[in-house]
């Protein structure tokens, strides 16, 4: 016997729910974290269509919880005065600039939503809280209480949290780095127990790589854990590396849809664990990164302990080095290259000045020439020569490597920054990822 779509008394919120609302969940209210980029709330007119998304999310009797970046181009412009005040600037200072973007979007989008007839209320990350280590400017999530969004949602209350901030052990405001908002939503979700971490953005899902280098790049329905950790490791914009990581090992569900194309259920590309995905590719996708230094450390000393000389003091400086090759030793010296972020390379630099009498190296090189180019698939665990197609392929177009790397799943190589359309191109047809709709130009 169908029940009639009439409404029901939540005992939780105390809010009228279709009964349509509860008998396609299951019997249960569905849990969703709605996660909003800067395009996405980039003006007052975004601002409103988001918040009619949420509006029509809560409608439908689910559990809505939201998490913003800061409207597009304020970080980057509050990052901006920090660097012409002073390119080292104190970084607990610099947090406190550059996260008052996310708390202007999370009180705007609550507003939006009041206006709409949907109780909203906004958090900054200390009020929640969630809390990071002391690592200013890129700091890691140590916790977050849920308890507080729990009771909004209880009450039929959306909660609108500034994404990409929290508070440190010093009890000052610690921001996450660039795409935290991504981390933040994720660790929302673990929080509460969501049953989905949905993100809105500009693009409709996940590819096979960047849509607008390749124009025959594919839409993925489904992607791995591992792979898309892998992808946003070595450049894929889509999500944060470390929002990745967390919803792995939280077993969050992750859904990448745009807020700019109407949207259901089937939407987008959801990132699963790997045992969802019946039929695996070789390769998932191909990723590019220019946020790239290269620092090569030359005439050095050859002797035990050198590399650690080098790389102590980098990671207590909470600088991450990514790629490394060292040269065959020749007349007791070697050189050292290896990549960080061009974020960090000021710091890197007087890192390694500071440390270049004892290291007594000769001579300090840095390049911004260079992309790195990552070919990412599960495949590459159990197929032999995707390594040797892909060297292949550079060697063809006359494209020369200049430092590797490898993981499990991955193949990385740094070349040179004018030859990144063209790579990414012919690796993408040698990997068949190639749509069979569209051409390349």
């Amino acid at each position: 016997m169908s029940m009639p779509d009439t409404p029901v008394h939540d005992q939780l919120s105390g809010r009228a729910v279709p009964h349509a609302a509860i008998q396609a969940e299951g019997g249960k209210r569905k849990t969703v974290v709605m996660k909003f980029g800067g395009t996405s709330v980039g003006n007052i007119e975004r601002i409103r269509n988001v918040a009619k998304r949420v509006k029509a999310e809560h409608d439908r009797g689910r559990r809505v919880a939201v998490v913003v970046s800061a409207m597009a181009g304020v970080t980057n412009r509050m990052v901006g005065y920090c660097a012409e005040l002073d390119p080292l600037a104190d970084p607990k200072e610099y947090d406190a600039v550059v996260a008052a973007g996310e708390q202007v979007t999370s009180g705007l989008v609550s507003i939006a939503l009041q206006a709409l007839g949907v109780k909203a209320r906004s958090f900054q990350g200390w009020q929640i809280p969630l809390v990071t280590d002391d690592a200013h400017g890129k700091a890691a999530i140590e916790s977050v209480d849920g308890t507080a969004l729990l009771d909004c949602l209880d009450d039929g209350v959306v909660p609108v949290v500034a994404g990409f901030q929290g508070v440190g052990p010093d009890g000052r405001i610690a921001t996450l780095g660039r795409g935290g908002s991504d981390t933040s939503a994720v660790a929302v979700a673990a929080a509460i127990n969501a049953d989905q971490c949905d993100i809105y953005t500009d693009v409709d899902g996940i590819y096979t790589t960047d849509p607008r280098i390749v124009k025959r790049a594919k839409k993925l329905d489904r992607i791995t854990y591992e792979e898309m950790l892998e992808l946003a490791s070595v450049g894929a914009k889509v999500l944060q590396t470390r929002s990745v990581g967390l919803a792995m090992r939280e077993g969050v569900r992750v859904r990448v849809l745009s807020s700019f194309a109407e949207t259901d259920d089937d939407s987008g590309s959801i990132v699963v664990d790997e045992d969802e995905i019946m039929e695996k590719e070789l390769v998932a996708g191909i990723a590019n990164s220019h946020d790239e230094a290269k620092i090569s450390v030359r005439n050095i000393p050859d002797r035990p302990g050198i590399a650690a000389a080098i790389f102590d003091p980098l990671a207590a400086a909470n600088i991450n080095v990514d790629m490394i090759v060292q040269s065959v030793g020749v007349d007791n010296m070697t050189n050292m290259t290896f990549t960080v972020s061009k974020a960090d390379e000021a710091a890197a630099r007087a890192v390694l000045e500071k440390a270049r009498e004892y290291v007594q190296y000769g001579e300090l090189i840095t390049s911004h020439n260079v992309v790195k180019i990552s070919v990412v698939g599960i495949g590459m665990r159990s197929n032999a020569g995707l390594a040797a197609r892909m060297f292949r392929t550079l060697a063809d177009r006359g494209i020369n490597v200049q430092v590797i790397s490898t993981s499990e799943i991955k193949i990385s190589v740094l070349i040179d920054s004018e030859y990144t359309e063209l790579a990414m191109r012919a690796l993408h047809t040698a990997y068949g990822l190639d749509s069979q709709e569209g051409a390349d130009a």
